[in-house]
């Protein structure tokens, strides 16, 4: 009976042959979706100047592109593909104002880039560049991001990409930075980190960096004139064999880096001139030299040469010269004597020709210190023949005694350097001090920047509260919708501590001013009050105990 069934029961022929033919039309419609949607990304581009082509696995430049007019993109996305080159047909875009490359192939980029006069941004990361072309240093290019490539070396050129504010050449194998890179003027954020730089240009200090990451170098040294990057907010140096400033300074941040590099440039400037030095056959003392004008002769300072050669007609100032010593009224109406010395000058010859000085370098060395006070002392009006015996005036050792002390700061530049060391330490010790007497007591952690953290008052008024209850009755406190407070809700707090302060028994010489802490310019002054707080409180809690 199943064979009687009717002939219109079975498929037809044409439709058992149907699924092979749907299934190979379905394996040619697999690979239209994606041409579909790179057609539809060239439309996009066309009407909106973005052109996205992002993962695309793209090894040249869509040759379809050519049926869309894409000369007005401003913005082009061919990152993650294989691109080996950057495309012709890229350079043409003379209106592109961005281009993304990033994570594909690239090993070279054309000179033709430099027709892209209207490239302010330019992503090259994670591609195979051995080195950036000096063309691209004729971009108005305001970021340039080449990190994650192989480049040994930036063109020496760069210093002309003016509008550059953004540079990105981390994790490469750079060895040192251009010299020209002081020219960006514009730069706020360089990134070098994972390179193989062993010394950082001193031209970076002159630039307004805003972020600057080196970590991850061989960087030994900081140079001292990094102290003067004020508009430096993020400092990076992780991962650095750095000796200066060591290890335990740079843990601490960057506040206490910029202070130790203070510290450096002050031992720098004030290294001793060859004139202190003991050796003074440096000072010629029998060439005569010309006669100069007042202005262009130097007071002795200096100089290398302690001659002169001066008018008897004319009086001077410089008659007395001295190494930055207080001599006694030496005039030339007044004659130079000593008790143990028998040669008296009582007049000068009347002559008005032009006479040499003679300059005589005698010591004066102090038993208990070992710099030697050196003087320099010029005697005008001596005829020829008593030139050759030099004018000798020794320095009383009494006088000398009283002196020294105040002599030593002034001609020795190690005792200054000495004493500014020992002022510098002792600042940073009181600042500590400060920060470990409030967070001991309030149990916070306050920013590395201590001034800014104390210069609205709140936590001085909590403090003062806390050593003595209700002792600042109101405080100002900002909040989430005004979270930074003005200047005359500060001053309130900083003068209501301070009167706290008079309350619990501060002595006035004692209490700092309202603009050490308003102004951040007395935080020595403010450590001061704060300890003497502490110390009234434990005085007084120790009686009532």
């Amino acid at each position: 009976m199943a064979t009687l069934a009717p002939d219109s029961a079975r498929p037809p022929l044409s439709q058992l042959g149907s699924p092979p033919s749907i299934q190979t039309h379905g394996g040619v419609g697999a690979n239209l979706p994606p041409n579909r949607g790179l057609e539809r990304a060239l439309e996009e581009a066309a009407a909106s100047g973005v052109l996205n082509l992002s993962s695309r696995k793209l090894k040249e430049f869509p040759r379809t592109a050519a049926n869309h007019d894409l000369t007005d993109t401003v913005e082009a996305d061919l990152s993650k593909n294989r691109l080996t080159d950057v495309p012709s047909e890229v350079c043409h875009l003379v209106a592109l104002e961005t281009l993304n490359l990033y994570h594909n192939c690239i090993r070279t980029i054309p000179d033709s880039v430099i027709s892209l006069q209207s490239l302010t941004s330019l992503n090259l990361s994670r591609n195979q560049l051995g080195a950036l072309p000096a063309c691209l240093c004729s971009l108005p290019l305001r970021v340039l991001n080449a990190s994650n490539n192989k480049l040994v070396s930036l063109p020496e050129s760069i210093g002309q990409l003016r509008s550059l504010m953004e540079l990105d050449i981390s994790c490469n194998e750079i060895t040192a930075l251009p010299r020209h890179i002081g020219r960006l003027r514009a730069l706020r954020e360089l990134n070098v980190r994972r390179n193989l730089l062993c010394v950082l240009p001193e031209d970076l200090a002159d630039l307004p960096l805003v972020k600057f990451d080196f970590s991850c170098n061989k960087v030994s040294t900081i140079p001292v004139c990094y102290r003067k990057m004020k508009q430096l907010q993020s400092l990076q140096l992780e991962n650095n064999p750095l000796q200066s400033p060591p290890a335990q300074i740079c843990i601490k941040g960057k506040v206490h880096i910029f202070k130790y590099l203070s510290i450096e440039a002050c031992r720098s400037e004030k290294m001793p001139d060859p004139l202190y030095l003991p050796v003074m056959e440096r000072l010629s003392l029998s060439r005569p030299t010309t006669c100069r004008s007042k202005q262009d002769s130097d007071s002795g300072v200096g100089s290398d040469n302690g001659d002169k050669r001066l008018s008897a007609t004319e009086p001077s100032d410089e008659d007395s010269l001295s190494l930055n010593v207080p001599m006694s009224h030496i005039t030339e109406e007044e004659g130079l004597s000593k008790d143990d010395s028998s040669e008296h000058i009582s007049s000068l010859t009347g002559t008005h020709t032009h006479m040499n000085t003679h300059s005589h370098i005698s010591r004066v060395c102090n038993t208990g210190a070992d710099v030697c006070v050196c003087v320099c002392v010029c005697a005008q009006g001596r005829t020829a023949a008593a030139f050759d015996e030099p004018l000798r005036i020794e320095e009383d050792s009494h006088w000398a005694a009283q002196q020294t002390h105040k002599s030593l700061e002034s001609v020795d530049p190690q005792f200054t350097m000495r004493r500014k060391m020992e002022q510098l330490r002792e600042e940073l010790e009181l600042m500590e001090q400060l920060r470990d007497s409030i967070e001991s007591r309030l149990k916070v952690v306050l920013p590395e920047d201590l001034g800014s953290s104390l210069m609205d008052g709140v936590v001085l008024c909590h403090l003062a509260n806390h050593i003595r209850p209700r002792s600042v009755a109101s405080i100002h406190v900002p909040s989430p919708a005004v979270p930074k407070l003005s200047m005359a809700k500060c001053r309130r707090n900083v003068e209501n501590f301070l009167d706290a302060c008079r309350k619990i028994g501060v002595p006035e010489d004692k209490l700092c001013l309202p603009h050490h802490i308003l102004e951040e310019k007395g935080l020595v002054k403010v450590s001061i009050t704060v300890q003497a707080l502490v110390d009234e409180a434990s005085s007084k809690h120790s009686l009532l105990t």
